[in-house]
């Protein structure tokens, strides 16, 4: 598909819409050309918002008046573009024209600025957003809202990465490290991995910053020993200054990971949320995907932790896995809730680039988006029919159907970490391999990213280098002369 500019400076996002309805074809941008070939796109600026399709037989021409505004001609250049995009698949897009990662981010600051029967209209209006996207919007946000409202100037976040796991994924694209090919690294790794906390610790005691909540991903945290466990976790516990801390979570997230030895570490170190996800409870679609372990394996490390005193978990389920059907993710939604999780998460398979089944020639198609969004719509009513809420929502390229992935959870029992990270609330201090550390201005909505190394060989190889980017965090904090106060 060619996509051609002339005029404008709109490309990224032309590209990310054209996107939606051509998934698996490569989209070539032409910002200087002479000559157009088909198939193509054509946008132009000049006294009009000209935007002009040709792709097989189909062909269409749109225009609209030229604004004042460069925000307003992109937002109506991609309205044109999505029009006859729809003309031309029959298709409309749950999301509309929406592409970004975080739309309830949209709808909030939409809703305090022109208040929410404005902000529907114009989430149906201009952005074509379905009535039921935008019910799912507004209940996201009310509740996002009362969870952001607990932050203050001063708090901020620790993310812990562990990167390793049993097996790889087939929809995997996170930098992790199997087991079996890097377990030399793991106690290298986990010596300094406590050395990093205990100088970010130092760091944000420093600067008087107030912790709210811990986050330990992946990977899959549970891949290290119960004493290597014990060691990070009190790491933690004995650095940092727990006593605003809200939340606790380790993922857990393999089942094949967890035991009484483990769990009983986790415990004793404060966490008081964990993931168990087994993404679907069929052995036979577990298999297509690449993980190492069967639905009983996860009842059982389910019962496990129960038994072991936690009484917040989190179940990760996707939408739209490979081989899987609409009963097939019935069975497995049914199944967790008759367990009692009280968190359940429901991802849409997302065909990252670097995913293996991306690479081995799996394509997105149209009937496995109709059975995406049949599996999302089943798992809203039922989980609202069971008071669900849902607490937090965002979105990724490349995903089945162009849907969503959504927090869900028993009210009380929602996962503080996951908002404040989706909505970029406050300061997330990242530690470990692949973390990014995000230093947000309390008083505006600036950000500064600092990039720990992605390899475990990289991290513990040029450990000192990375070490010295956290004093990017006391320059951002203007060092012990922060003001907290809501008038700097």
């Amino acid at each position: 598909m060619n996509l051609y500019i002339k005029n404008n400076t709109f490309w990224f996002e032309l590209e990310n819409l054209t996107r939606l309805f051509f998934p698996n074809e490569k989209i070539t941008v032409h910002k200087s050309f002479s000559d157009i070939a088909e198939p193509y796109i054509y946008t132009e600026l000049s006294s009009v918002i000209t935007v002009r399709v040709k792709i097989g037989d189909f062909a269409d021409e749109a225009t609209a008046p030229l604004a004042q505004d460069n925000a307003r001609n992109e937002l109506a250049a991609a309205q044109l573009l999505y029009q006859s995009l729809v003309k031309c698949s029959g298709v409309h897009q749950a999301w509309g024209l929406l592409t970004g990662v975080r739309p309830i981010k949209l709808m909030r600051k939409l809703c305090a600025d022109v208040g929410q029967e404005e902000a529907r209209r114009r989430f149906a209006g201009e952005y074509f957003v379905s009535d039921e996207k935008i019910d799912l919007a507004l209940q996201t946000e009310a509740h996002e809202q009362r969870i952001i409202s607990l932050s203050k100037p001063d708090s901020f976040s620790l993310y812990v990465g562990i990167p390793f796991c049993p097996s790889r994924c087939s929809y995997c694209s996170f930098v992790m490290s199997s087991v079996e090919r890097a377990k030399k690294l793991m106690e290298p790794y986990v010596n300094l991995l406590c050395e990093e906390l205990k100088a970010t610790a130092q760091i944000a005691s420093d600067l008087r910053l107030r912790l709210e909540s811990v986050y330990f991903g992946g990977g899959t945290p549970t891949t290290l020993s119960a004493e290597q466990l014990n060691r990070v976790l009190g790491t933690v516990n004995q650095y940092f200054g727990l006593s605003h801390c809200r939340e606790f979570t380790v993922e857990a997230g393999r089942p094949d990971t967890i035991d009484s030895e483990r769990l009983f570490a986790l415990k004793e170190n404060n966490v008081d949320r964990i993931s168990i996800n087994p993404q679907t409870l069929s052995d036979s679609v577990l298999h297509t995907i690449g993980r190492r372990h069967t639905a009983a394996q996860f009842s059982d490390a389910f019962a496990l932790a129960r038994q072991c005193g936690f009484d917040n978990i989190n179940t990760d389920l996707i939408a739209g896995l490979p081989t899987d059907t609409f009963e097939g993710f019935k069975h497995s939604l049914d199944t967790v809730l008759a367990l009692g999780a009280e968190c359940v998460t429901v991802h849409t398979l997302c065909m990252k680039r670097a995913a293996n089944l991306t690479t081995e020639g799996k394509t997105l198609n149209r009937e496995e988006a109709l059975t995406a969004r049949q599996m999302l719509r089943y798992a809203q009513d039922t989980l609202t029919g069971l008071d669900y809420i849902p607490y937090y929502l965002y979105r990724q390229t490349r995903m089945v159907g162009n849907l969503e992935n959504v927090g869900w959870s028993k009210r009380g029992y929602e996962s503080l970490y996951n908002v404040f990270v989706m909505d970029e609330t406050h300061t997330i201090l990242a530690c470990g391999c692949g973390g990014v550390t995000k230093l947000k201005n309390p008083h505006t909505d600036f950000l500064k990213r600092v990039f720990n190394f992605k390899y475990p060989y990289e991290y513990i190889d040029r450990f000192d280098e990375m070490l010295n980017r956290k004093r990017e965090i006391r320059d951002f904090y203007g060092a012990k002369t922060v003001d907290y106060s809501a008038n700097p």
